[in-house]
């Protein structure tokens, strides 16, 4: 062999000790193995093969673990398989550690993961043990479950053994939840979703297994796989602390409850359904300690931004903010509430949940349960004196009418609808039965709102080619002149730049939205009738701009990837005509030219209250505090 006449050459090696390793390889063993059974150094060892397969060595420190966010770009099925590990990121380039440089497989697997993340990649020897103790960071999460769901499944086989000399009717989660190792389970799942920036969190039964899986930036990762026989018990802990019924399976529950982790007070916003697998649980994750945004700190910029400021600024008058649940609704309506003067007016707000506690707002949260709903509590809100009133959601006729109403009487009203753009809020509200004639005058502005990646700076730059400038001047050309210098050059755009403090390239979220400002024009086309694209035509000519648009100018500015810009529709009117014949039957219409903390590491042991359906825990007794466990 090559490498063992050169070491023997270089005097590392005599000719017994070269016919020993010889022996040795043939047998089974690994190079490296052979070179330190004879006595080579083991810093001669990783020197040498590494200069052998034609990569630098590596060697990891004593105590030295891979961050988390660069072992996203390598599953650990990948890495145990291939025998691989992304070590760090320097310069844009995924350092990569390896023992076995020269298998074709290894080099296939890390040209797919290349191309998939868009980052190159750069080949490190490790020997065999630090390839092993660096693996250990992706036992982090699997790991503590691990050891844990040992302890739970050999108890699960002991339950099943002492089935026969249990009361008969007690249910199988009654006796799981009160044994520890599923608390420790639940409790690590929800510390390293906390940990991670998750904002949701998918407890999924399939046919063999149950997928875990965390919600970062919008995109859903799996996260651990559960063997299919500890679901009940998993799920029977989640619904002991949201204070759900156990024994009700057949039809979805909603609840919630608190948690303590290294100080930080979170939220837990819980719901579960049922499934031909079983219940699926989804947690919604609510971390008060991160306060509340500024408007700017959302991502709403420049006209939209002084458009928002302006109309939170008004006496009276509704403010209504559309979008799909998570795209951020509830972060921008706290925004606004943040920049009203809660010192000299009297601010109340109706939320399910509450989702962040805000200084000098009377919070208060409905409980449709028991009769408590948002038009109930909008009611009572009037007798309250209000000056400013958040309703967390028009859900319904009834709530629309008041929130109407009470714009109507001198009070400012700021909540949330579905519809699938701005100008999509008016024939919305129509639809629940409000009269035109009351929107006209109380409406004053109809903002949609979706959420895209936020680039870490400095991110990679990118010409625009001619494909880009074509779509750019398309989106662009109804857009009168005098708006236009809104608009950045069509120069450059941003791509995801991976990094070594951020993985991906890309970190958090930021709103990408349209603003609709009511003016008079409006007003007339409302009570006229008007189409959305009526509408939209009159809007477009006073400088109304799409989330498309909006979208193309946080792209060009630096602040979300390109890519990202096919997330969002075309503009409202772009594929159907506008009546000019309707808009110039009416005169007045000038249209111009062209959403107490309690211990999760705790078991506490709770009975359904099966006289009372749908009430919920019927009692609470003595809580156990053995096998409790720090977060």
């Amino acid at each position: 062999m090559e490498l063992l006449t050169k070491l023997q050459q270089e005097g590392v090696l005599d000719a017994t000790s070269v016919t020993a390793v010889g022996e040795a390889v043939q047998n089974g063993s690994s190079l490296e193995q052979a070179l330190l059974s004879v006595g080579v150094a083991r810093e001669v060892v990783r020197e040498k093969l590494a200069e052998f397969y034609g990569v630098p060595a590596y060697t990891p420190t004593e105590n030295e673990t891979v961050p988390q966010n660069v072992l996203q770009f390598i599953s650990v099925e990948a890495a145990r398989n291939y025998q691989v590990i992304p070590l760090k990121l320097e310069e844009g380039t995924l350092l990569v550690g390896v023992n076995d440089p020269e298998d074709l497989r290894l080099r296939e697997a890390l040209s797919f993961i290349s191309t998939k993340h868009s980052v190159p990649y750069k080949l490190t020897f490790l020997l065999s043990d630090d390839l092993a103790k660096l693996l250990s960071a992706y036992d982090n999460l699997t790991g503590e479950v691990g050891q844990a769901l040992t302890s739970l499944e050999s108890e699960l086989d002991n339950e099943i053994a002492e089935r026969k000399n249990e009361k008969e009717g007690q249910s199988k989660e009654e006796n799981i939840k009160e044994d520890a190792p599923v608390t420790k389970v639940v409790a690590t799942i929800l510390r390293y979703a906390v940990d991670g920036g998750a904002s949701d969190i998918h407890v999924e039964p399939t046919g063999e297994k149950v997928r875990v899986r965390f919600r970062v930036d919008g995109l859903l990762q799996t996260s651990l796989d559960l063997p299919k026989n500890v679901h009940s018990a998993v799920v029977a802990r989640v619904k002991i602390l949201s204070s759900m019924r156990l024994d009700e399976k057949r039809k979805p529950q909603d609840g919630r409850f608190s948690a303590t982790f290294d100080g930080r007070k979170i939220d837990f916003r819980v719901s579960t359904l049922p499934t031909s697998h079983g219940e699926k649980v989804v947690m919604r994750i609510l971390d008060n300690e991160k306060g509340v945004r500024t408007l700017e700190k959302t991502g709403i910029s420049g006209h939209h931004l002084a458009a928002i400021k302006r109309m939170v600024d008004e006496p009276y008058g509704i403010i209504l903010i559309s979008g799909p649940t998570g795209s951020g609704k509830s972060t921008t309506l706290y925004a606004m509430l943040a920049e009203v003067d809660r010192a000299t007016k009297n601010v109340l707000s109706l939320e399910d949940p509450i989702e962040y506690n805000m200084e000098g707002v009377s919070q208060s949260q409905v409980r449709p349960e028991i009769g408590y709903t948002f038009a109930n509590g909008l009611r009572t809100a009037l007798r309250q004196d209000p000056d400013v009133i958040l309703v967390g959601e028009i859900r319904d006729k009834e709530t629309a009418q008041l929130a109407i109403q009470a714009a109507l009487t001198g009070h400012l009203v700021l909540s949330t609808i579905h519809t699938n753009n701005s100008i999509g809020v008016i024939p919305r509200l129509i639809d629940m039965g409000v009269d035109p004639y009351l929107i006209a005058p109380t409406l004053k502005l109809a903002i949609a709102q979706r959420l895209a990646r936020r680039i870490c700076p400095p991110g990679k730059e990118m010409p625009v080619d001619q494909s880009m400038k074509l779509m750019f001047d398309k989106e662009f050309e109804t857009l009168p002149e005098k708006y236009r210098n809104r608009i950045p050059k069509f120069e450059h755009v941003q791509e995801a730049e991976p990094s070594a403090g951020c993985a991906s390239g890309t970190k958090g979220r930021i709103a990408v939205i349209e603003v609709l400002e009511v003016d008079q024009q409006i007003q007339d086309l409302i009570l006229k009738g008007g189409s959305e694209e009526q509408i939209y035509k009159v809007a477009r000519q006073n400088g109304f701009m799409s989330m498309k648009e909006d979208a193309i100018i946080k792209a060009l500015e630096g602040h979300i990837p390109y890519a990202e810009v096919s997330d969002f529709g075309t503009k409202v009117g772009a594929e159907s005509a506008v009546s000019d014949e309707f808009l110039a039957s009416d005169t007045s219409v000038d249209v111009p030219d062209t959403s107490e903390p309690i211990d999760v590491t705790k078991e506490e042991v709770r009975k359904p209250d099966l006289k009372e359906p749908g009430t919920g825990v019927g009692s609470t007794e003595k809580a156990t505090e053995k096998d409790k466990y720090t977060i």
